[in-house]
């Protein structure tokens, strides 16, 4: 806008009709940019000021969009307002919320929350300092007229969310406001609001329950930080008390109760203001729960007395640090008076209700845990807590197996509540736990046939808690306390001998699977037993049930058992290996990949001769190197899309599978020994090919560079010979991901292999890193932080590829690619150390210079090195340091200065006192330090503890080290 006065001074209905969501994208675009002109401009804003203060437009769209043009200039502009144009916007909102009081008909609820947001604005702004008599003026305005109450409510919770709320981020500058403005409003105001709640709670509460409700809110919001007695005092709690017998307020109140019981205060005190509650709750019959009782009000109950719970646990754990027994005692008692009815709500058959509670009831027995002899009520207390806990976790007949939903997941959270309970039972009575568990368990067991699943279910579920609820001795459960083993053992005695892994349902069978392998060293103890379960796993019971959920998890639950077992195989290898070789296919990535590591763990770990292992060994994966050519010609015949990523799904199972077979093998059992050499290398020939797929090439390359990996642990120097041709292939048409992935491969045949891949590191390097540098160079949109983050990680790589070179005594790998070359690669590794605000990838940086001077930097080094320090490296020390985006609050930008200073340590070992003299002459005056400090520098960096040097540098790099 040329100027600003030329603006029309009413609105552009044109431009508002695009405010219905209904309106045309022209209308709405034009809509669009009126608002920005309205928000930019100096004065024309005044308009949509002038529309509210004179109720000039019925529609609820405009309405908001005036208040949104205003709210716009209160949180941006209001330091640039006139103070003629504050007082508009004081004047606009008064009379806005005049015309609520006389109208007949409420705003709707979307309008009113954005005026709040706008009222609280103003206030936060200008309540210390234009506008002090805010709520005066709000108040005296808005009296009891209901509608204007019903904004003054929602702006109080407005204000809460911009001064008092935690969940919100403030800068300090506005933290300091905030305690400025609460402390101002406790002085000045916080009385007269608390009148109000209280004349507004009592006279509305039987005629408008939305505005008590709304009340309550606020009440509950600002007694954390305001003073307790005025609102928890006799006429107040009264007050609350009574809305706890109206069905339309209580769960409001119950929670406002809540925030009352939550403030922070001393524990004396605290003890008594629950204390009080609780007799008033008692009195009043709140104790007594009904079974009829609303569940919504419950939850809210339930809620609160786990908050009087809680609180009274933390009293009575701050007493115990005091020397005043009598009124820790009287805590304890009165924390203990509430444990019946913590446990009728524990027992409660609604969930919400039970899980509200779980804290306390959590809370209550850590502190038996820390008393040093309980009584016989306690015991008892403990027991009710483990009937109620094994009760409750129990599923229902609702619980939908096939296709679990929100339900079936806030149960599954409410079970992981309930198995802390028990493991603090653990902690608190071990034996009792045991003794409860194994009654539960052997009873259920002996009639499995005639009970409902979810008995069966919950009696075996608390079997297999028991092992993590239980401390196992060195990793077992079955050596250590006689007690607990003998029990243990007759537990999965029975479990094994009564026949309830034939129990039809999935929950069931399951949960015998999972308890099996929990205690897998169960077996070892008694072997005996492995034929009956091996059975349950390889029938329709396990791998071939008939649902797939539970064929997926057997499968792996099977690879651990066979992993931790596999020395009591050796009998039935052969046996379980004929039996799995259907389910040994392509079709079923998730059951296959388990299927094929158990086979190859089985091969492995047996006492056959090697020739014997090698031909089960390839018995297992000549059917994935058959199948492989045909399908990789096939896809890349393959046209359409979808069909070519099934192909390279299916391609890159048959690559994993192969890779998850060699995992078997361990220092004792390596390839060679077990024969299996000729196999894997077999596999290399048959996979590589998919490296020069042109389609799919993602898949294909991620699956043979990860077989590769395995193959260069596994056949060690045979390998070799695959690698030039595999990294000619995947260094062609490279993406950032590709090369990322491609480069820990290098390093770790450089790492594995050193000098034995010297002249292939010498052949590959430049174009790796030519390869790199293109992928760096290219051009990304500004915001496209994947593309950042990716050449980010890139450089990473890359630094670290360097890294491994240079560690690892290979620096002819670098000293024979040209002067031109190196040149190149040393400036890309300054400009790492300097340049980039990534100290991960400084520190890998300073790490190779100071390895590089190691190398070269002495005498007899590279030719022109010694130079380069001077010019490069040295300064390089000294800048990094000083960019403002090294934060040395940050630990990696710690361990980049520790390696930088190690690298001018490492200058001045390879260059003595000529480094001395360079720095003094030359090196710090171009950077304007000045003499003294020169002189102090030259000092430390010639002390032998290179602590002193660190610690120099650490308190030196900041701008004042300059002039």
């Amino acid at each position: 806008m040329a100027c600003e006065s030329a603006f029309p001074a009413i609105m552009d209905e044109q431009a508002l009709m695009g405010l219905n969501p209904n309106a045309d994208a022209c209308y709405r675009q034009r809509a669009l940019a009126y608002f920005e002109q309205l928000k930019e401009s100096q004065d024309a804003w005044e308009v949509c000021a002038e529309a509210l203060a004179k109720g000039i437009y019925s529609d609820d769209h405009v309405k908001f969009f005036c208040f949104q043009v205003l709210e716009h200039q209160i949180k941006y502009r209001h330091a640039g307002l006139t103070g003629v144009q504050q007082q508009l916007i004081r004047e606009t909102l008064m009379k806005w919320l005049q015309f609520q009081l006389m109208s007949t008909q409420s705003e709707k609820p979307f309008i009113k929350n954005k005026a709040a947001q706008v009222f609280a604005l103003t206030f936060v702004m200008e309540y210390l300092t234009l506008w002090p008599k805010f709520f005066f003026d709000v108040l005296s305005l808005v009296g009891l007229n209901p509608n204007g109450l019903d904004i003054y409510l929602r702006t109080l919770m407005a204000i809460d969310a911009e001064v008092v709320d935690r969940d919100i981020l403030h800068t300090p500058e506005e933290t300091r406001r905030n305690t400025l403005i609460k402390d101002s409003m406790r002085e000045t105001c916080i009385p007269a609001l608390v009148e109000s709640w209280y004349q507004i709670l009592q006279t509305y509460q039987h005629s408008h329950s939305e505005l008590t409700c709304q009340c309550l809110e606020v009440v509950g919001a600002y007694v954390s930080w305001i003073d307790l007695n005025l609102i928890a005092n006799e006429r107040f709690v009264n007050l609350l008390l009574s809305h706890m017998s109206v069905e339309e307020l209580r769960e409001e109140a119950c929670d406002c109760l809540f925030e009352i019981v939550n403030k922070g205060m001393d524990p004396v005190d605290k003890t008594k203001l629950v204390e009080s509650l609780s007799q008033v709750l008692q009195s009043a019959g709140f104790f007594n729960l009904k079974q009829d009782e609303d569940v919504d009000f419950l939850a809210k109950f339930s809620r609160l007395i786990n908050g009087m719970g809680q609180a009274l646990v933390l009293s009575w754990t701050k007493l115990t640090k005091t020397a005043d027994m009598k009124v820790t005692a009287e805590t304890l008692q009165a924390l203990e008076a509430k444990i019946p009815l913590m446990l009728q709500l524990l027992m409660h058959e609604d969930d919400d209700i039970s899980a509200n509670i779980v804290g306390f009831c959590y809370d209550y027995l850590h502190v038996l845990k820390q008393l040093p002899l309980l009584t016989d009520q306690q015991k008892s207390n403990i027991e009710a807590i483990m009937l109620a806990v094994m009760k409750k976790l129990t599923y229902d007949d609702e619980y939908n197996f096939e296709n679990e939903g929100e339900d079936e997941a806030m149960f599954v959270e409410y079970r992981k509540q309930l198995k802390m309970l028990l493991d603090r039972l653990a902690q608190v009575s071990p034996e009792l736990l045991l003794e409860s568990v194994h009654r539960v368990f052997t009873s259920t067991m002996q009639s499995w046939q005639t009970a409902r699943f979810m008995e069966v279910e919950v009696a075996i579920r608390l079997f297999y808690m028991l092992g993590e609820a239980l401390p196992a001795s060195h990793g077992a459960h079955f050596s250590g306390d006689a007690t607990k083993t003998s029990t243990l053992q007759d537990m999965m005695r029975t479990l094994l001998s009564s026949g309830v892994s034939e129990y039809q349902h999935t929950s069931v069978t399951l949960e015998f699977f999972e308890t099996v392998v929990r205690y897998d060293k169960f077996f070892i103890v008694e072997p005996q037993h492995i034929p009956v379960v091996l059975m349950a796993f390889l029938d329709h019971r396990g791998l071939r049930h008939s649902s797939p959920k539970v064929r997926s998890r057997v499968a792996y639950l099977f690879s651990r058992f066979i992993k931790t077992l596999h020395k009591h195989m050796n009998t039935y290898i052969e046996d379980i290996l004929s039996r799995i070789q259907d389910l040994l296919a392509l079709t079923s990535p998730r059951r296959s990949l388990f299927m094929f590591e158990t086979a190859g763990v089985l091969i492995v770990n047996g006492e056959s001769p090697a020739d014997r292992k090698q031909v089960l060994m390839r018995s297992l994966l000549t059917p994935l190197m058959e199948a492989f050519p045909p399908l990789l010609a096939k896809l890349t015949q393959e046209s359409d899309e979808e069909r070519q990523t099934a192909l390279a799904d299916c391609l890159g199972h048959a690559v994993g599978f192969a890779s998850r077979t060699s995992k078997a093998f361990n220092n004792k059992q390596t390839v060679k020994l077990c024969g299996c050499s000729e196999v894997y290398l077999d596999c290399l020939q048959t996979f590589l090919p998919a490296l020069s797929c042109p389609v799919q090439r993602g898949t294909l390359r991620s699956a043979v560079r990860s077989f590769l990996h395995r193959m260069i642990i596994c056949l060690e120097e045979e390998v070799l010979p695959f690698i030039p041709s595999a990294s000619e292939h995947m260094l062609k048409d490279c993406e950032p991901k590709d090369l990322q992935e491609f480069i820990p491969l290098i390093s770790q045949i450089t790492a594995k292999f050193k000098s034995q891949v010297s002249p292939f590191l010498q052949q590959v390097f430049m174009p790796l890193v030519l390869a790199i540098f293109e992928v760096l160079s290219r051009p990304a949109e500004e915001n496209d932080q994947t593309a950042a983050l990716e050449k980010q990680m890139l450089r990473r790589s890359y630094f670290s590829f360097i890294q491994t070179i240079a560690s690892s005594g290979m620096n002819e790998v670098m000293a024979n690619q040209g002067a031109e070359n190196i040149e190149r690669v040393l400036f890309t590794i300054i400009q790492g150390a300097v340049d980039f605000p990534d100290p991960v990838a400084q520190k890998t940086c300073f790490i190779i210079l100071s390895r590089l001077v190691e190398l070269w930097g002495g005498k007899d080094g590279l030719v022109g090195f010694p130079d380069f320090i001077y010019k490069h490296i040295l300064p390089a020390c000294f800048l990094a340091p000083l960019k403002p985006t090294f934060d040395l609050s940050d630990a990696q930008t710690v361990l980049t200065l520790s390696e930088c200073t190690l690298t001018l340590k490492m200058i001045h070992l390879k260059r003595g006192p000529e480094f001395i003299q360079y720095l003094q002459q030359e090196c710090l005056p171009s950077l304007q330090v000045s003499p003294e400090i020169t002189q102090e520098l030259c000092q430390v960096l010639q002390q032998p503890d290179t602590k002193v040097l660190k610690n120099y540098m650490k308190v030196s790099t900041a701008p004042s080290f300059f002039y």
